[in-house]
C-alpha cells in the first residue's frame, strides 16, 4: 500500500493488510488529504498512488456527491454510499462507498473509507460492510451495534473469535454482561449519557471472555443515525472496541542491559552484544548524537568479564587539547604550569574495567599516536614521566562522524581506525527505527513522571505528533521534549500544546520524512544516513529555533550564546551550561523562556 506522511498510526497495519486482501480503500488525515491508498484502489480508479499521496481526497475519487461534500467527515459513519467516479482515462464506474470517521476527543483526525463496485458484495446484516469490517479488524478494532435496551444487535464479524464465543452467544446479550457494569450499568452516568445520543471515546472497560478471564480495552460509543443503521433491527448505538497490544507484538520488545528496543536493526545489535559476552575486543560504536551510544558502552561493560571494574567515560571532544593528554595519561608534579601535584589519567583509573572515548573522532592526530601503542602494548608514560606503567583496560570508542573518511582526508590514523573497529557496531537514528518509537516514549514519560512524582499520560493527538516528528536530536531529543512536557503539563495529560513548537508543529503537512518503507523510504534513508550528511546538518541550531517574538538586543545576543553553545555541546545540557557558566537548571529556565 503506497502512503505519504504525516500518516496516522495504523498505517503500517493498513500496508499489510494490502498485501494480504485485495480490497479498495483509502485513508485521508483531518485535512481530507490522502494518506494510504491500496493497490486495489488505483486499478479501479486509474490514478497512481504516486500522483495524489498528500493532495486532496478529490483527486482521487472524483465525483459530484463528494463536491457537494464528505459525508464521513460530517456523518462519522457511511455505508454503501452510491457514487459515480470519473476514472484517470475519462471513464466513469458505479460504486458504493462506505467510511467511518476516525476520532479523538470527539475531534475528527482523519477517516477510512472503502469502495466496491456497485452491485458485489452486499452487506451482511447486523454488521458492517465486509470491507470496512475487514478493516477495522485490521487496526485492531471491534464493532458492535446496540439497541435502545442495551443489548447486542450486531457485531464486528471477527469478535467472537477474540473472545471465545459463539455469535449466537453474542448476539441479543446485554452490553453490560459484555463490557462491565462499570460503564454500561442502569446505575451508570455513562450508560445515561450515550443513551441521550452523546458520545463517548476512549473510556477504559474490560471484556469478559469464555474462558472466565478478561481483557482490558478501548471503548467508543456514539449514536446511530436512520441512514446508517447498518442493517440491524432496532439499532441505536455503535459501540467501538480497541483492543491493547497484543501478545504476538509485545514479544518482540526486547530488553538488554536497560536498553529497550523492537527494531530488528537494535535487535541485531542485542545479538552483537550478546556475543561480546566473553569477549573483551575494542568495539567502535558509531551513529548520530543523541542515539544512546555511551547506553551502548555501558550495556557491553556491565556483561563483560571487567563488569566488577570501573567503567570511565571521557568526551574527547569536550577537553581542550592541551588537556587531554594529561586528562587520559595523567601527569606528574611539575611537567606544566599547573601541575602541582601528580595525577593518574583515565586509563589508570579504568584498570580493570573500560574506558570509553567518545567523539574519538576529534582526537588529535599527535595523541592518536599514543593512543595506539596503548592499545598495542598496554603501556603508556604520564606527562613529564619517564615511567612507563601498565594497564588492564578494555576501550570502547564512539563517533558520529565517518572515521572511514577521516582516514582518506588523513584525519585519523588508518592503523587506529583498524585497532579500534575490531567489532563495529552502528546505532541506526531514531528516524531508521521507529518501531521503536512508541516503546520509548511510553517508557521515557513513566521514568521522567517517576522522578518527578507525577503520573501523566499522552493525549492520542499529542503521541501521534511525537510518532510523526523526524527527531534529528534522536532519543536525547526526545528525552529533552517530554521532560519540557512534564514540566509545563497542568493536568494530568499532556496535549500538543504542552510539546515544545518544533515538535507539536512537525505533526503537519510539511513533514518531510515520508513514513513509507516501499522505495521512497529507503531512499530518504540512504539521503540521511551518516556517510551522504554532514555532521553539521544534524546539530544546525536553527532547525531547533521556533518563529521570531520581540526580543531585546540583550536577550537576543543571550539567546544567540546559547544557541551556539548548545550546538557546540552537540545538544547536551550539562556542557553546554557549563561552556556557558551556568548551572544547568538556569539553562534549562532560560531554553524555555527563549522557546529553544
Amino acid at each position: 500500500m503506497a502512503e505519504s506522511g504525516p500518516a496516522l498510526p495504523e498505517a503500517e497495519q493498513l500496508r499489510v493488510l494490502a498485501e494480504l486482501a485485495d480490497l479498495a480503500y483509502f485513508q485521508v488525515d483531518m485535512n481530507r488529504d490522502i494518506v494510504a491508498v491500496s493497490p486495489a484502489l488505483e486499478r479501479l480508479t486509474g490514478f497512481p498512488a504516486r500522483e495524489v499521496l498528500g493532495r486532496s481526497c478529490l483527486t482521487l475519487i472524483r465525483c459530484r456527491e463528494c463536491l457537494r461534500g464528505c459525508r464521513v467527515f460530517e456523518e462519522k459513519d457511511v455505508k454503501d454510499m452510491p457514487l459515480t467516479l470519473y476514472r484517470a482515462d475519462g471513464t466513469t464506474v458505479d460504486v458504493l462507498k462506505s467510511g467511518r470517521a476516525l476520532l479523538e476527543g470527539g475531534r475528527v483526525v482523519g477517516a477510512l473509507e472503502t469502495v466496491r463496485l456497485a452491485g458485489t458484495s452486499p452487506s451482511v446484516p447486523g454488521r458492517p460492510p465486509r470491507e470496512l469490517d475487514t478493516l477495522l479488524e485490521a487496526l485492531g478494532r471491534y464493532f458492535i451495534i446496540a439497541d435502545e435496551d442495551l443489548r447486542i444487535v450486531g457485531f464486528s464479524s471477527a469478535l467472537p473469535e477474540l473472545v471465545g464465543m459463539s455469535p449466537d452467544a453474542l448476539h441479543g446479550s446485554p452490553v453490560e454482561e459484555f463490557l462491565g457494569p462499570e460503564l454500561f450499568s442502569e446505575e451508570s452516568e455513562f450508560r445515561r449519557a450515550v443513551l441521550r445520543g452523546e458520545r463517548r471515546e476512549g473510556w477504559r472497560a474490560r471484556i469478559k471472555l469464555a474462558d472466565g478471564g478478561t481483557r482490558t480495552v478501548s471503548v467508543s460509543v456514539g449514536p446511530i443515525s436512520e441512514s446508517t443503521q447498518c442493517g440491524a433491527s432496532g439499532a441505536r448505538l455503535s459501540i467501538m472496541i480497541r483492543t491493547e497490544e497484543s501478545p504476538e507484538e509485545g514479544a518482540r520488545t526486547s530488553s538488554y542491559a536497560g536498553i529497550l528496543a523492537r527494531s530488528p536493526a537494535m535487535l541485531r545489535i542485542f545479538r552483537v552484544m550478546d556475543l561480546l559476552k566473553d569477549n573483551d575486543s575494542a568495539v567502535l560504536i558509531t551513529g548520530e548524537s543523541g542515539t544512546g551510544k555511551e547506553l551502548v558502552a555501558r550495556a557491553l561493560h556491565e556483561t563483560s568479564h571487567g563488569r566488577g571494574g570501573p567503567f570511565v567515560a571521557v568526551n574527547c571532544a569536550a577537553l581542550p587539547s592541551e588537556l587531554i593528554e594529561s586528562e587520559l595519561f595523567g601527569h606528574v608534579r611539575g611537567a606544566f604550569t599547573g601541575a602541582v601535584r601528580d595525577k593518574p589519567g583515565r586509563f589508570e583509573l579504568a584498570d580493570g574495567g573500560t574506558l570509553f572515548l567518545d567523539e574519538i573522532g576529534d582526537l588529535a592526530l599527535p595523541l592518536q599516536a599514543k593512543l595506539l601503542r596503548v592499545l598495542q602494548e598496554r603501556t603508556f608514560e604520564r606527562v613529564g614521566d619517564t615511567r612507563t606503567r601498565s594497564v588492564d583496560v578494555r576501550v570502547i570508542a564512539a563517533t558520529g562522524v565517518d572515521l572511514g573518511r577521516a582516514v582518506t582526508r588523513r584525519a585519523f590514523r588508518e592503523d587506529l581506525y583498524y585497532r579500534l573497529r575490531v567489532v563495529p557496531i552502528e546505532i541506526p537514528p531514531l528516524r531508521e527505527r521507529r518501531e521503536d518509537l512508541d516503546l520509548l516514549i511510553r517508557h521515557l514519560l513513566e521514568r521522567i513522571g517517576r522522578e518527578r512524582g507525577r503520573a501523566l499520560r499522552l493525549a492520542p493527538s499529542a503521541m501521534r505528533a511525537l510518532l510523526a516528528h523526524r527527531w534529528p536530536g534522536n532519543v536525547r531529543e526526545l528525552q529533552n521534549v517530554l521532560e519540557y512536557a512534564t514540566t509545563v503539563c497542568e493536568g494530568q495529560t499532556i496535549h500538543v500544546g504542552d510539546l515544545p513548537t518544533e515538535v507539536g508543529m512537525g505533526s503537519g503537512r510539511d513533514r518531510p520524512f515520508p513514513v513509507s518503507n516501499a522505495g521512497h523510504g529507503d531512499l530518504a534513508r540512504h539521503r540521511d544516513s551518516p556517510r551522504h550528511r554532514d555532521a553539521h546538518d544534524v546539530e544546525d541550531p536553527s532547525r531547533f529555533e521556533t518563529s521570531p517574538w520581540d526580543l531585546s538586543s540583550a536577550e537576543v545576543e543571550e539567546r544567540t550564546r546559547i544557541l551556539s553553545a548548545l550546538a557546540q555541546a552537540r545538544y547536551r545540557r550539562a556542557e553546554a551550561a557549563a561552556l556557558l557558566g551556568i548551572s544547568r537548571t538556569t539553562l534549562w529556565r532560560k531554553m524555555k523562556e527563549y522557546r529553544i
